[in-house]
C-alpha cells in the first residue's frame, strides 16, 4: 500500500490559465515536498504527457488531471477529474466542445469593457494566453493589471469581471452529467472542486452533492486553497455523509497571484478515505 500525505491534486499551467509550464510546476511541487501531483488545467488535457514525464523526472508520483467547467442550477461549478486515460477520445471530444465558446465569450467581454473606456482588452488578454482556445477572465485580469487599470487581479474581478459588472459575460458550460460521464468513462474519478466557493444555499449544495453522487461522482476537495480551516471540517463531514473520497489541492496558478503555494496546505483530516487510496491502481 502506498502511503502519501503531501498530495497536491489541483493546479494550473500555461496550457490553461497558469503562468508556469508543466515542467516548472513539477519542479516547484517537488521542492515543496509534494509526493503525489496532478496538473488540472481548465477543460484541457494537452499538458498531461508532459506533466507525467516531468513528475517522473522529479521523483514524484502522478495522477492525470483536468478541471471541467459545468453549469449547475445557473451557476458555474468545477469538477476535477483524476486518474483517467489522457488519450480517451470521448473525454478529448467533450473537452473540445466545452472550450468552444470561450473565444466568442471573450469578444463580448472585451466589448463590455470598451463601453467603460477600456480599449483593446481582447488583444491585451491574448498576450497572456498560452492556449488561445482557453482565453478566460484571468487573462483579462492580467491585462488590466499590466495596463494600470487595477493594482491586482482580485481588484479586477471585483470591479469588472463578476456578475453585474461591465466585463462579465456568462457562459454555458458542460452539464454535470456530461463532465462526470466523460471522466468516469475514461477510467477516472470525478471530484467536486472547492465546494465552499459556490456560496450555495444548504438546499442547493445538497442538490449538487446528491446529483453528483447519483451520476457516479466519487470525490470532493476538502482541503483546498480557497477553503478556511472551518470549511475543511465542514467538507470532511460532507465527504463522510455522502461516502465520497477526500481530495487535497492548492489550486495554484502563479507565484505572483496565488495565495496558496503548491504542497503547503494542511494534510487531510483524520478518518477520511483519500482519493489516492481509491485511485491507487491509476497512480503513475
Amino acid at each position: 500500500m502506498i502511503t502519501i500525505q503531501n498530495a497536491d491534486l489541483h493546479c494550473h499551467s500555461t496550457v490553461s490559465d497558469g503562468t508556469l509550464s508543466p515542467e516548472a510546476l513539477a519542479q516547484r511541487a517537488r521542492a515543496n515536498g509534494v509526493e503525489l501531483w496532478a496538473l488540472t488545467d481548465h477543460d484541457e488535457i494537452g499538458g498531461q504527457h508532459r506533466a507525467a514525464a516531468a513528475a517522473k523526472a522529479q521523483g514524484m508520483r502522478y495522477l492525470t488531471g483536468t478541471e471541467i467547467s459545468v453549469t449547475f442550477i445557473g451557476h458555474t461549478v468545477h469538477i476535477v477529474g483524476l486518474g483517467f486515460d489522457a488519450d480517451d477520445p470521448t473525454l478529448l471530444s467533450g473537452l473540445r466542445q466545452t472550450r468552444g465558446g470561450r473565444e466568442e465569450r471573450a469578444m463580448e467581454m472585451s466589448e463590455g469593457l470598451a463601453k467603460v473606456g477600456i480599449k483593446g482588452a481582447y488583444e491585451g488578454a491574448l498576450k497572456f494566453v498560452g492556449n488561445p482556445e482557453l482565453i478566460s477572465r484571468t487573462h483579462f485580469a492580467r491585462f488590466l493589471v499590466e495596463s494600470g487599470v487595477c493594482r491586482e487581479t482580485n481588484e479586477v474581478f471585483r470591479k469588472y469581471l463578476t456578475e453585474g459588472k461591465p466585463g462579465f459575460v456568462p457562459h454555458r458550460w458542460a452539464s454535470l452529467k456530461d463532465a462526470v460521464s466523460w471522466i468516469t468513462g475514461a477510467g477516472g474519478m470525478a471530484v467536486i472542486a472547492h465546494p465552499a466557493r459556490y456560496k450555495f444555499t444548504p438546499n442547493e449544495e445538497f442538490a449538487l452533492f446528491t446529483e453528483f453522487k447519483a451520476l457516479g461522482g466519487q470525490g470532493v476537495e476538502v482541503v483546498t486553497g480557497s477553503h478556511t480551516a472551518a470549511e475543511y471540517a465542514i467538507y470532511a463531514e460532507a465527504a463522510r455523509e455522502f461516502g465520497l473520497a477526500a481530495s487535497r489541492g492548492s489550486d495554484f496558478h502563479s507565484p505572483d497571484e496565488s495565495h496558496t503555494e503548491l504542497g503547503t496546505l494542511p494534510f487531510l483530516p483524520a478518518n477520511l478515505t483519500s482519493v489516492w487510496e481509491r485511485l491507487a491502481s491509476r497512480i503513475q
